[in-house]
């Protein structure tokens, strides 16, 4: 079970939220904490679950991923298999960076990045329409982020 957090276990995430490139003496100095204490509760927020894991954001149009849409698809089938089936489709396609499962009157919302609207061409072609029990896919084409953040609001 996990535990409840405090206030400093709040601080030590949104310190992470900001920059989890920190060492833990860095990032016990920002919360003001000593960095065996902060080492501790980073060990234990880690453990219960906290904090998943620990990664870099990289800034897609410098890798020239520059084309961003949202695609929402209904499905035919709604039974548990079939959900299953598509999702673990979704998870193994490297455009596909985020899959949610809807309520209301799409089955799924998709956020895709690609080089460029003809490789989106492809993947919702080749790929995307190709599977089975797919009944329609719509597209939304992002032409500016304004707010993309992964920081959640914890205070």
């Amino acid at each position: 079970m996990a535990t409840k957090l405090d206030k400093i276990d709040l601080k030590i995430l949104g310190a992470l939220q900001e920059d989890a490139s920190r060492s833990s003496a860095e990032l016990a100095q920002v919360v003001g904490i000593s960095a065996s204490t902060c080492g501790h509760r980073m060990k234990r927020l880690t453990g219960d679950g906290y904090i998943k894991k620990t990664i870099a954001i990289l800034d897609r149009t410098k890798l020239d991923m520059r084309a961003q849409f949202f695609v929402k698809v209904n499905v035919l089938q709604h039974d548990p298999q079939y959900i299953k089936e598509f999702v673990e489709r979704m998870k193994i396609m490297p455009e596909v960076l985020e899959c949610h499962v809807l309520l209301g009157a799409f089955d799924f919302l998709l956020r895709v990045v690609t080089p460029d609207l003809r490789s989106y061409e492809d993947f919702y072609f080749k790929k995307l329409s190709c599977i089975p029990g797919v009944r329609e896919a719509s597209t939304f084409v992002s032409i500016s982020e304004v707010k993309m953040t992964t920081a959640l609001p914890l205070g």
